[in-house]
């Protein structure tokens, strides 16, 4: 399974902040945007994750998450020059998927829940063995403003609806996908809607309309936060805050999840530590360390 989080676009709903850094490396709370993604892939056990950024952004995320060998994994980095749509970023990957199935994941997405790693894991597990995509949808109160999904009463997807004026439900399909590796192919056949983009939508009716689409919907006990907005990305990092607070533990923690998962060894987790002594952040991987 391969990893891709798109990370590129100009964060133009959060100008004039964006005007000279991604947002995907805007600070959530204690940790930069991007942690969460990448940490939701790790909790997937995905070790190989492809990074698609723009030209501009580049160098700084290669200087912040470097190759990724200090978390264990391999992370590999692509251009997309304009925002062209999220169905793109299958085209650009193209190479680096092979004949492998992959997931994509935003970079502007958190996700949080008790569960989380159990459905991560099950939707990595049935779309290898199912040959069949994998979206997940998540019940809000303006759907009109997202992709809606149109369920039977099985709840299986008859199609999904872009920003409709009124909604099939409100049931909203969140920014991770899983895919099979005919991904490539069908995202290579899209032509770009009429706002000049491929869009994510039509490449999920294409699998709907061969019935190789599963939803998967997240329950009252997840939580799903678009951080693109100023407001939203607010509102995220008083959501962090206040549960890290509550229970001493930190989210989207990428040495604690590449610890726990066997990819780095106490000693790497104490050398990170180290490092970081002086911050918040740092001082809590030194307790982690100390309690193995």
């Amino acid at each position: 399974m391969k990893g891709i989080i798109l990370a590129g676009g100009s964060g133009t709903r959060l100008f004039p902040t964006t005007k000279i850094i991604s947002k995907h490396l805007l600070p959530v709370y204690d940790k930069p945007m991007i942690y969460y993604p990448l940490s939701i892939l790790l909790l997937g056990r995905i070790k190989d994750i492809l990074i698609i950024t723009t030209p501009r952004d580049l160098p700084r995320f290669k200087e912040l998450l470097e190759d990724g060998r200090k978390w264990g994994i391999n992370i590999h980095y692509a251009i997309q020059n304009k925002p062209n749509g999220i169905a793109e970023a299958f085209k650009i990957a193209a190479d680096f998927i092979e004949n492998d199935f992959s997931t994509l994941i935003l970079g502007d997405n958190l996700f949080f829940g008790h569960g989380l790693t159990d459905l991560i894991n099950a939707s990595i597990k049935e779309v290898q063995q199912e040959n069949k995509a994998i979206i997940w949808g998540y019940t809000v109160k303006n759907p009109e403003q997202y992709g809606v999904l149109e369920l039977d009463k099985k709840e299986t997807p008859l199609r999904i609806v872009e920003k409709p004026v009124n909604p099939p439900s409100k049931w909203a399909v969140v920014g991770i996908y899983f895919y099979p590796p005919d991904v490539i192919d069908k995202a290579s056949k899209l032509v770009p809607s009429e706002r000049g983009e491929l869009e994510i939508t039509d490449l999920n009716n294409l699998y709907i309309k061969e019935n190789r689409m599963i939803v998967k919907l997240m329950g009252r006990g997840y939580a799903w936060l678009d951080m693109g907005t100023a407001e939203n990305l607010l509102l995220a990092s008083q959501f962090v805050e206040t549960m890290e607070k509550r229970t001493g533990l930190k989210i989207a923690c990428l040495e604690e999840i590449a610890y726990r998962n066997g990819f780095i060894n106490h000693q790497r987790l104490l050398e990170i530590a180290e490092s970081m002594r002086q911050s918040a952040y740092g001082e809590y991987l030194l307790k982690l360390s100390k309690e193995f």
